[in-house]
């Protein structure tokens, strides 16, 4: 059986370069061993960092020493698809058999409404990996933390939607059992699969066939993360341990650079608080040496460095001059509704705290809500104080707000009132009649517990737009949405359409008790729901009322990924107001080696998207790059003193 190496953490670490190290190290130290380097993140980065382009099957990379590494982006609707084909007929037969549902409703619902689809495929390639045993050893690179976790919990999640399909094809057993008579229907054999493949992956998912690497990175923010996900993960698949943790991005030595000292310090402090909070755990300290690590051959000499102890080496950096910038105003805010969207951990939550904190500076009038739907929120780091679900003032600003929405939560409590509801209904009738009501219950009980990805956060932008309706009738209120990273943000945006076609299953399941009152009140409840999908479709293509924010680093894998984002915003028709470049060395001082190849990177960065740029609507500005960490009023305030713009 396969050996699993998962690399998990906070967005914006390193995960891909760590990942990708390792197993280029491992192929090359094992050249009889095939090595699998799999990514589960819906915006992938395996491609861009061995500059190659990946297919949606295994690809064999080429190494500097002989091994057998393969890479594989899972594209999650294909590899979806491909998994339902051989039992889509049977599954369709099954569902319409034992359902008020048609097939023409059938299908959608089996394309769209499955529990997390980007977590599903990688659910069902590793189970195929396994299954097929044609590696030694499979490495994983995960999505962020958040989502990653919920990776790690599908089996259960997957159990449910089980649940509904075994409910739904049971009817003619059901009754039997209730009035007598023997039903010998066999079980169908997919289901029968199915339930392999959940016990097998479980299996898979214990310390004793898996390990796991936490990455992290020196700043508070990652450390305080990888604490909050080490405790998420023993909670919700205790099976599950972490078995080494890698220190990415450290500054090592002493340095004149006051940037560069103050990342020392901080990576110094970094080594006490994991020798303090993962106690006994291995360490692995990848040092910044200022540019990417991009191409196998860099992967190996990194690999090397950070697992072998060896010493670091930097990639040469393109001679390239800094393009023309000028210093401009802070933009306001073209609507009421404002997304901020990026790669994990080029700073999104940095950039809507900036935002809003300078909305509050020139507009005192103007009230301003920052919400963060990423399932590993972090505000409370910036804003330097516990943030909840509930609106709280930050900064010491009764016109300034801030909220950490538990999207899985807000899901699951709608759930319970509805499923409450019906309950109620249902259980108000007896006799025969009652009978057949329940096992309508059944459906609809089982058909709630089937979470339509995105769908939990949509529910946390239902209640963020709670917030928005005076600000639709006067200038008086912004809202700023802190957004998950980008794969899983643009499937929240991706969502409406989904959505009414789920609530119209629910409204459907309900169809044949509607003189019930509470049944009706739930139907009214589901109607309602429709209406603000709808609603939220309208506001996330109308300029005037929404716009979204682009925030990267000036280096080629971030750069990568923002574009496919901003062609991916363009085709959903969002309105994008600006593109963010965070944390430019402004100013590199000649005796900095390591500033200097940062800024020699960056400005051929910003030159290329300078270039693809001319002649678009969007500004490109540019923020500096602090010595500490951006959180409070004061470092706020030093972050947001001056902006620059691409000339």
């Amino acid at each position: 059986m396969a050996e699993l190496s998962f690399f998990i953490g906070k967005g914006g670490v390193g995960k891909t370069t760590v990942s990708s190290a390792y197993a280029v190290r491992e192929a090359v130290r094992n050249p009889r061993k095939k090595i699998l380097l799999l990514s589960t993140d819906p915006a992938h980065s395996l491609g861009d960092i061995f500059k190659l382009k990946l297919g949606d099957r295994p690809q064999r990379i080429r190494l500097p020493k002989a091994g057998n590494l393969f890479a594989w982006q899972i594209n999650a609707e294909k590899q979806f698809r491909d998994f339902l084909k051989p039992y889509r007929e049977d599954l369709i037969d099954l569902i319409e058999s034992g359902t008020i549902f048609s097939r023409s409703e059938i299908e959608p619902l089996l394309e769209t409404t499955l529990p997390g689809m980007a977590e599903m495929s990688a659910l069902i390639a590793i189970d195929e990996l396994l299954e097929g045993n044609k590696y030694d050893h499979i490495v994983v690179d995960t999505a962020p933390i958040g989502h990653t976790l919920r990776m790690f919990e599908l089996p259960q999640h997957f159990a449910r939607l089980l649940e509904f399909l075994d409910i739904a094809g049971s009817r003619d057993r059901w009754l039997q059992q209730r009035f007598g008579g023997a039903h010998n229907a066999a079980s169908e054999p997919f289901l029968e699969r199915w339930q392999k493949m959940v016990t097998s992956v479980t299996s898979a998912l214990s310390a004793e066939r898996s390990q796991l690497f936490m990455v992290t990175s020196p700043e508070e923010f990652s450390l305080n993360e990888a604490v909050r996900s080490a405790d998420a993960l023993a909670s919700s698949v205790p099976d599950l341990k972490i078995s080494a943790i890698v220190l990415n991005r450290a500054v090592v030595g002493k340095s004149s650079c006051p940037v560069c000292a103050m990342r020392g310090k901080m990576t110094a402090a970094a080594k006490k608080f994991v020798a303090r909070d993962f106690r006994r755990l291995p360490l692995f300290v990848g040092e910044d040496l200022g540019g990417p690590v991009l191409g196998a051959s860099a992967l190996a000499k990194f690999g090397d460095h950070l697992f072998g102890g060896k010493k670091a080496v930097a990639t040469k950096a393109p001679a390239s001059k800094f393009p023309a910038i000028e210093v401009v105003p802070w933009p306001k805010l073209a609507a009421p509704l404002v997304f901020t969207m990026g790669k994990g951990g080029v700073g999104k939550t940095t950039v809507s705290a900036a935002l809003g904190f300078k909305q509050r500076a020139s507009d005192p009038k103007k009230s301003v809500t920052v919400c963060s739907t990423d399932p590993a929120p972090s505000l409370d780091d910036v804003f330097q104080q516990d943030v909840t679900s509930r609106p709280a003032a930050v900064l010491g600003d009764k016109k300034f707000h801030a909220l950490e929405i538990d999207s899985v939560a807000e899901f699951r409590r709608w759930a319970a009132a509805m499923q409450e509801k019906i309950n109620a209904a249902f259980s108000t009738q007896s006799g025969g009649i009652h009978v057949d009501m329940s096992f309508d219950r059944q459906i609809f009980s089982s058909l709630l517990s089937i979470v339509p990805p995105g769908v939990d956060e949509i529910f946390a932008i239902f209640k963020i737009l709670d917030l928005l309706p005076s600000a639709d009738k006067s200038p008086e209120s912004v809202v700023i949405i802190d957004m998950a990273p980008t794969g899983h943000a643009l499937e929240l945006l991706r969502m409406p359409e989904r959505m009414l076609m789920w609530s119209r299953l629910l409204l459907k399941s309900l169809a044949p008790h509607r003189t019930l009152p509470l049944a009706q009140d739930v139907a009214v409840e589901i109607a309602s729901l429709g209406q603000q999908v709808r609603e939220l479709a309208k506001i996330l293509q109308d300029p005037k009322r929404s716009c979204a924010m682009a925030v990267m680093l000036a280096e080629p894998l971030p750069d990568q990924e923002t574009a496919r984002l901003l062609a991916s915003l363009k085709n959903l028709q969002v309105s994008v107001q600006a593109v963010f470049a965070n944390r430019i060395v402004m100013n590199a001082g000649e005796r900095c080696p390591r500033c200097t190849r940062a800024r020699l990177w960056q400005a051929a960065t910003l030159a290329g998207l300078k270039k693809r740029f001319r002649g678009k609507s969007a500004p490109i500005y540019l923020l500096p790059n602090l010595a500490g960490e951006i959180a409070g009023t004061k470092s706020l305030r030093q972050f947001t003193d001056e902006l620059w713009q691409l000339a």
